[in-house]
């Protein structure tokens, strides 16, 4: 057991994260296109959420790793930078690739995080020695939450549809928002000296729900009942988790022993 640089114990090791995050991230949008695509139908769309919720996991791990460094007012900063590379990469993927899309996509917003991070340690001097490491994981994490959540309203690996029902529709906005929180937000709410990172984690899949079911509601104006029962599994996710993390935060919390009123008279 190692102690992070978010100040807590690390009981996960963070290359497992990434492995979990991206794997199981490409994984969920994938199984969606293709089955959505075979058994012509929209119901599977949830399954490209479900790999958004592991990769947001993997970026809120991101921002664990780099609060140590002292910047906990920055992270929105280079949070939302990353998110943003992860956008320009993930419609550029999309734009090009067809179903390799998802895949460019990742490897370009892989490229753009370790390349702003060399710059920021190097050029800018900031000297945080896992700038490069957090911010490659932010933006993969970025790209793959904004492309998985776009999938989920479009319903294919499509960028034409992608453009149609996320772009034009202006949807775009609530789900990079949504993403952008879920990544950043847990951390902010579990710091202090006694944050753990199972307790952050667990937060992190409460609010990807959260980003999911955002994605769910966009989803029932262009996919119809599919959208619905996208909105029940987030709902589902968001419930389990909640309870789980309430556990967590009871265990976690310290005691505090009723004093009563104060006695009368004064002192």
């Amino acid at each position: 057991m190692s102690v992070a640089a978010g100040g807590g114990e690390s009981k996960i090791d963070k290359k497992k994260l990434m492995i979990y995050g991206i794997g199981g991230g490409i994984a969920g949008i994938y199984l969606a296109g293709i089955l959505n695509v075979a058994l012509n139908t929209n119901y599977f769309s949830f399954l490209a959420g479900l790999g958004v919720i592991a990769a947001i996991v993997m970026g809120s791990e991101a921002v664990r790793m780099v609060c140590g460094y002292g910047i906990g007012t920055g992270v929105p900063s280079i949070g939302l930078m990353a998110m943003g590379m992860g956008l320009v990469a993930a419609m550029f993927g999309l734009s090009i690739g067809g179903m390799a899309g998802p895949i460019i996509g990742l490897i370009v917003a892989i490229v753009f995080g370790f390349f702003v991070g060399t710059v920021a340690n190097k050029v800018v001097k900031m000297n945080i020695p896992v700038m490069e490491e957090t911010l490659t994981m932010l933006a993969a994490a970025g790209s793959i939450t904004l492309m998985g959540l776009s999938i989920m309203v479009a319903g294919q690996i499509n960028y034409a549809l992608v453009l149609s029902s996320v772009i034009e529709t202006g949807f775009i906005a609530a789900i990079f928002i949504a993403g952008s929180l879920a990544i950043l937000h847990p951390f902010n709410a579990n710091l202090g000296p006694d944050e753990t990172q199972d307790r952050t984690l667990v937060h992190t899949i409460t609010t990807g729900a959260l980003a999911m079911l955002a994605a769910g509601i966009a989803s029932i104006f262009t996919l119809g009942s599919a959208g619905i029962l996208n909105v029940l599994i987030a709902v589902a996710i968001w419930y389990w988790s909640f309870r789980w993390y309430f556990q967590l935060v009871k265990r976690d919390a310290a005691g505090v022993v009723g004093t009563g009123l104060l006695p009368k008279g004064g002192m």
